[in-house]
């Protein structure tokens, strides 16, 4: 896959096995199989790789809005939950990095109307 700056495609990298671990532990903690989170984590994951326009927009609003959803039960049934909380914060940082950061920015240039293009590019290198 095509990448515009390889230190933010590394950040993503980072932030994508983020999601997936934090799905993982979040089912082992909660006792059950989460097959919804698992799917969000790994599209989410394989999506911002591919470095098109606007999806760490659209990846930061989803966690987000994931944190504020569950921060009022999270605060409310503390110490029980505190874990929550320290991973509210960690999902605060991803969301900041794909927002701000300049090298994470760079990598999310990819045109989806050149969609074709980019895995052709990458099967014909190979």
């Amino acid at each position: 896959m095509k990448t515009n700056n390889e230190k933010g495609r590394t950040y993503v990298l980072i932030v994508g096995i983020y999601l997936v671990l934090k799905a993982v532990i979040n089912m082992v903690i909660g006792g059950g199989f989460d097959l919804g989170g698992i799917i969000f984590a790994v599209v989410a994951a394989l999506a911002m790789f591919s470095g098109l326009q606007y999806l760490n927009i659209a990846v930061a609003a989803l966690v987000a809005f994931t944190v504020v959803r569950n921060m009022p039960y999270n605060l409310t049934h503390l110490p029980s939950t505190a874990i929550y909380l320290v991973e509210a914060v960690i999902d605060a940082g991803a969301v900041v990095l794909l927002l701000v950061q300049n090298d994470v920015k760079a990598h999310f240039t990819n045109k989806w109307n050149e969609l074709s293009e980019l895995f052709k590019n990458n099967i014909s290198k190979d």
